[in-house]
């Protein structure tokens, strides 16, 4: 046989030798590229519609779909039953990975709690009305207060009795001895004040104001007959404020004043 002949029937088996080492190969990575794509997205899962379910039945649909469910808050609600979801987070219909945690509100019903007045209570013994009456502890916070013993209970959020509260918890504020730094005040009434006066109040404990609001006040008629008469506002005088009085500040909170022209 001819040596020309030989050696193209060499370089075909060659080419055809490697044409079937690349066929395999690319059946490889196609093979290797649909079991990723198979493997990422049989990971996925759609967040199934809890809102409306009690705990136990999220619970069960959650798992049923390799989901956690984590129950953050509870709220008082007129419109759903108690140990039913009000809200689910993230929504309904969205794509996650299993093993994801979905977190839901917990409806607590109507509210039925009265609200114990702890306004004159020690804090401990305040804590323990709280939760006696089903209620939990809020935020805790002190002021320096001189007329009243360190740890008394001098203001709480909601107040005593009060209606249509959203979450089960209280927040309390106690006094301090007067010598600690406090972490907020109390928003004093400034109207009528100067408001030269009323700055400097909130300059000297850190809390910075706006520029002032200026404002005409017209001077009122004179009253006549019985009609008590009112004194005209005089000119550089605060006559509303922001945040309004009783309202707790801080060095965070900036106060705007209306003062008059």
């Amino acid at each position: 046989m001819p040596a020309n002949l030989m050696m193209r029937l060499q370089m075909n088996r060659i080419f055809r030798i490697g044409s079937l080492i690349l066929l395999l190969v690319a059946i490889g990575l196609l093979s290797a590229i649909t079991t990723m794509n198979f493997a990422i997205h049989g990971a996925e899962v759609q967040v199934p519609e809890l809102k409306g379910m009690t705990i136990a039945d999220a619970r069960s649909v959650a798992a049923g779909e390799g989901l956690n469910l984590d129950v953050d808050n509870r709220y008082y609600s007129g419109d759903v039953a108690a140990g039913h979801i009000l809200s689910q987070s993230p929504a309904a219909g969205t794509v996650v990975r299993r093993e994801w945690r979905v977190r839901v509100a917990e409806s607590l019903g109507p509210q039925k709690v009265d609200v114990p007045d702890t306004v004159g209570a020690n804090e401990r013994v305040a804590s323990l009305e709280l939760r006696r009456a089903g209620l939990e502890v809020g935020d805790i916070e002190r002021l320096p207060y001189a007329a009243a013993a360190e740890g008394t209970v001098i203001a709480q959020d909601p107040p005593a009795h009060a209606q249509g509260i959203e979450q089960p918890s209280v927040n309390l504020l106690v006094a301090a001895p007067s010598e600690e730094t406090p972490d907020g005040y109390a928003m004093p009434d400034f109207t009528g004040w100067p408001y030269m006066s009323a700055q400097a109040a909130l300059n000297k404990v850190g809390i910075k104001t706006a520029a002032p609001s200026f404002v005409e006040v017209p001077i009122a008629p004179v009253g006549s007959g019985d009609a008590q008469i009112r004194q005209p506002a005089r000119p550089g005088a605060v006559l509303a404020q922001s945040p309004p009085a009783g309202t707790r500040v801080d060095q965070s909170t900036l106060v705007r004043l209306t003062v008059v022209r």
